[in-house]
């Protein structure tokens, strides 16, 4: 555990950046696994899904909770999955 006063307030910080990474990344596999599953189904709102799914990787890595490339790999996989 933390003696300091500000190693304290570090590790409270990393608790919430941690948590917060966490859901963002969550949101960005889920929107993935949702924008797959409508491409293997080849459902009416497939681009609407990809589109969807590409932005929220790109928001997960403007904010830093995953990095920038792997954000353009699963992102150009995903289209190249799709075809548009």
């Amino acid at each position: 555990m933390a003696n300091h006063k500000s190693s304290i307030k570090r590790a409270k910080q990393t608790i919430a950046r941690n948590e917060r990474n966490k859901a963002k990344k969550s949101r960005a596999r889920t929107t993935l696994q949702k924008a797959q599953s409508a491409i293997e189904s080849k459902s009416n709102n497939v681009k609407e899904c990809v589109v969807n799914a590409q932005s929220t990787l790109a928001r997960a890595a403007q904010q830093g909770a995953i990095s920038r490339k792997s954000a353009a790999r699963k992102t150009s996989r995903l289209m190249r999955r799709a075809s548009i």
